[in-house]
């Protein structure tokens, strides 16, 4: 049986380190395997969630196609669209609110979280996201979906609402009910100020990430400048649990080599930072640089990044204007 997989990136601007090994990174992967049909979409809906400037917006849409594609996604292998230009996700969302309920949505962490004390003055598109995200995933009868722990809860969300449907209409396995892809390893990458705290586009602090499309000198200058500690590198993995910025940057050097953090324990125990950090940045260089050296070249061709998401939004409508109409048949309309 192949596998269906389903997954979107907002296009808030500044993609960066965390953003490639926690989910870029892996989209490729996923691509690359038999019997896998990948869907990726720019998710410009949930963005709007919070007020964006719309000249930014439409330029980030871009920025984020462009990462997609230097990163190495083939939008002839996968399917590659922007989620607006899909109006089956805002129908199908309604659908499942409907299905959906007032208990469910209160217990999300994450809307607690992003909408902090003054919640009456959140959006109602930011408190109901998941039932959007649900659509999303629904819409494609996708199997698999690849997610970080803050993005689980939706994902359990995403199953209770499809099985309610499917038990209110008595229509059994209409809406498929996803597995969670969880990336066990290296899925959340932190701050190269602070090891506590995840890398974050909204940190003000440029130093506090790598983005894709930073230079050379911008890469080094950074990993020179993160926060260690005082001691020697590590010789195993029970040392790491009390130094965040130790475990942060031995798993961005895992990671980036595509091997396990306890063989980089082995290659650099004992050696100061000065050292690790030297291999670092190159390890660093030689696997972001490219991409933003393609970002650069696909930012200024705007002919071509509208032309892969025009063929991916048609392939992704073709797709899910069927389920919509299905739905529709079996709800009455």
């Amino acid at each position: 049986m192949s596998k269906k997989i389903f997954s979107g990136v907002q296009p808030t601007g500044n993609l960066h380190l965390g953003n490639y090994l926690g989910a870029i990174k892996n989209f490729v992967n996923f691509q690359n395997q038999t019997n896998t049909d990948c869907i990726y979409c720019v998710v410009d809906l949930h963005a709007i969630t919070v007020k964006q400037d719309p000249s930014k917006l439409k330029a980030n849409i871009r920025e984020t196609t462009a990462a997609f594609i230097a990163s190495g996604l083939d939008h002839k292998k996968s399917i590659i669209f922007q989620q607006s230009m899909v109006a089956s996700h805002s129908e199908f969302s309604w659908i499942l609110g409907c299905s959906a309920r007032m208990g469910w949505l209160n217990r999300m962490t994450q809307f607690k979280e992003k909408a902090g004390k003054d919640k009456e003055k959140a959006s109602v598109g930011l408190y109901v996201y998941p039932v959007l995200m649900a659509a999303d995933i629904l819409l494609y009868d996708t199997t698999h979906v690849p997610v970080g722990e803050d993005q689980k809860q939706h994902l359990e969300l995403t199953r209770d609402i499809a099985q309610k449907f499917n038990l209110d209409f008595n229509s059994n396995d209409f809406l498929k009910i996803p597995e969670p892809m969880i990336q066990k390893e290296f899925a959340r990458i932190m701050s190269l100020k602070d090891g506590t705290k995840k890398m974050s586009k909204s940190d003000p602090s440029e130093m506090s990430r790598i983005n894709l499309n930073d230079s050379k000198e911008e890469i080094e200058n950074k990993i020179k400048k993160a926060k260690t500690d005082t001691l020697a590198l590590p010789d195993n993995t029970n040392e790491l649990e009390n130094r965040p910025e130790a475990k942060n940057l031995l798993g961005i050097y895992s990671s980036l080599n595509n091997q396990e953090i306890n063989k980089t324990i082995k290659e650099f125990s004992g050696k100061s930072f000065s050292e690790f950090k030297k291999k670092l940045s190159e390890i660093a260089i030689e696997k972001i640089y490219p991409i933003s050296l393609e970002m650069s070249k696909l930012k200024k061709d705007f002919t071509f990044i509208d032309s892969v998401l025009t063929d991916g939004n048609a392939k992704a409508d073709t797709i899910s204007s069927k389920k919509v109409s299905e739905i529709k048949k079996i709800i009455g309309f």
